[in-house]
């Protein structure tokens, strides 16, 4: 009886398990500044607003070409991607560390605004 009872109580809670897959949560903009406008307030904001698009045009593959396409970029000293690679932390030659989660707003990185030419 107190083992059926027990099979019945996990069977019970096993929907209520939380769903690990924190993408959409991530990439979910509303609220935010439009990624262009964000781009011009400067040469480092227009760097991670290309590398947030980035990193949403790769989502499939994997973070590994947003890190490098950023490592590409000329003011970017370090990049360092989470344990799930939803987001980024993006350290620049000024010592400006910023995350940088993915901006799937159908635009290519190289069509960010205020954009300096990758090394």
């Amino acid at each position: 009886m107190n083992r059926g009872l027990g099979v019945l109580l996990a069977v019970l809670l096993l929907p209520a398990c939380r769903d690990y897959d924190y993408y959409s949560r991530v990439s979910d903009n509303d609220g935010y500044v439009a990624g262009d406008q964000y781009a011009r307030y400067g040469r480092e904001q227009a760097q991670s607003v290309a590398i947030a698009r980035k990193l949403a045009e790769s989502h499939e593959e994997g973070s590994e070409a947003a890190i490098a396409y950023a490592r590409s970029l000329p003011d970017v000293v370090d990049v360092v991607a989470d344990s799930q690679g939803n987001w980024l932390t993006v350290r620049f030659k000024s010592g400006w560390r910023t995350a940088v989660t993915p901006l799937p707003d159908g635009k290519s990185p190289t069509e960010t605004p205020n954009l300096p030419p990758a090394r």
